[in-house]
């Protein structure tokens, strides 16, 4: 089953300051899975327990039924139901057939529970992205 590489999950920034043997465990937790054109992959409003990273194909965002862009290759999305398991804060759309990587809350967590070094890093990407979130 393919899997997104180390290299790729470092590109994301909940990921980013993780070596790559930290990154190597992260990716073999991930799944693949399809999506065909004009399936919906999240709900706005909806619970998600997934984190997906896109290997091709497209997606549609909307959030309050604005469309706000697309989603492509190399994107991602759900890394806070990664911690909350809280609601989706978007409707994301396949636009063309897609496959993505996916891994739930309950994969990721064993993961960071059992290493405090990969937990220290996630809470400080966190704390970077709630800054810039307040800062706007």
């Amino acid at each position: 089953m393919a899997r997104p590489s180390a290299d790729m999950l470092a590109t994301i920034p909940l990921f980013s300051d993780l070596e790559p043997r930290e990154l190597r465990r992260i990716a073999e937790s991930f799944k693949e899975r399809e999506f065909s054109a004009g399936e919906t992959i999240s709900t706005e409003g909806k619970s998600g327990a997934g984190f997906f990273v896109i290997g091709s194909g497209t997606a549609k965002v909307t959030i309050r039924g604005e469309e706000r862009g697309s989603l492509g290759p190399g994107e991602y999305f759900g890394e806070i139901a990664l911690i909350d398991e809280g609601v989706r804060t978007a409707t994301l759309v396949a636009e063309t057939d897609m496959t993505t990587y996916g891994m739930t809350f309950w994969e990721f967590r064993p993961i960071v529970e059992s290493d405090s070094r990969i937990a220290w890093k996630l809470l400080q990407a966190l704390t970077r992205k709630l800054r810039a979130a307040e800062a706007r």
